[in-house]
């Protein structure tokens, strides 16, 4: 009698291997059954969706991304795909989402162009903050900054000058032009004062700080201008809303 507790012990130990051996068979085949499913054709990619772009075409983001319709939607890195898109200039950042069955959706967030020096027989564009786009033979319509000696002007990297505070400023100051809906052809750049171009001949002279805290009284003096059909002459800007006109002398 006394060996029972010991062979019922054993019985019970040889259930529990039985029951442990039944439950892992069970999830292998369940695995080995997701797995199946997962990579089957149902999933293959039918569609790739961008949204938000603007500067790239569809068609040009999904040749950059690397993705092409036909793969498992759950074999594609994203990791992958993120790094190869940020890898161009003009990506900012960029968001992705699996609609299942077959849909793949890239949001992308993209740089603007927001202006463009020129070193030597080529045109550096880049972007509100600095930048590097890309280089072009080609003068776009952007705000030309001039008087600058470019020492860095690689795509993918901030443009570096020789005026670089000067630079700072300037685009500091670009940024609160374009939400005063104002436009400068051109800024020329030096360390004090800076010399921007509303038209060929009509030229607002001041420090970016100065021009900066009065846009408000810039915008309606030059305003004012256009409605006299004003073209030529000079706007000085100063501290405490200072601001002269100097008409051109015939």
């Amino acid at each position: 009698m006394k060996f029972k507790p010991v062979r019922r012990a054993r019985k019970r130990k040889k259930r529990r291997k039985k029951r442990y051996l039944l439950k892992l068979c069970i999830v292998l085949l369940a695995a080995f059954g997701a797995y199946k499913l997962l990579s089957s054709s149902i999933f293959d990619i039918q569609s790739i969706v961008v949204e938000n772009n603007a500067y790239y075409t569809s068609e040009q983001i999904i040749a950059m991304s690397g993705v092409g319709l036909g793969e498992n939607i759950f074999r594609v890195s994203m990791r992958g795909v993120r790094n190869a898109l940020l890898s161009d200039p003009y990506i900012l950042s960029v968001k992705m989402k699996r609609r299942l069955p077959g849909a793949l959706v890239l949001h992308v967030a993209e740089r603007e162009e927001a202006a463009f020096a020129r070193d030597g027989g080529e045109c550096v564009i880049i972007d509100e903050n600095g930048l590097v786009l890309r280089r072009t033979n080609s003068a776009p319509l952007l705000t030309e900054l001039g008087n600058l000696k470019l020492v860095e002007a690689e795509p993918g990297r901030p443009l570096v000058a020789e005026e670089n505070a000067a630079l700072t400023d300037t685009l500091n100051l670009l940024k609160k032009v374009k939400n005063a809906e104002l436009y400068f052809k051109k800024v020329d750049i030096s360390n004090i004062i800076i010399r921007a171009y509303i038209f060929d001949r009509l030229v607002c002279e001041g420090t970016p700080a100065n021009i900066s805290d009065n846009l408000d009284e810039l915008k309606n003096r030059l305003l004012d201008l256009k409605e006299q059909g004003i073209e030529r002459g000079t706007v000085k800007v100063g501290g405490d809303r200072y601001i002269a006109w100097q008409p051109v002398s015939e």
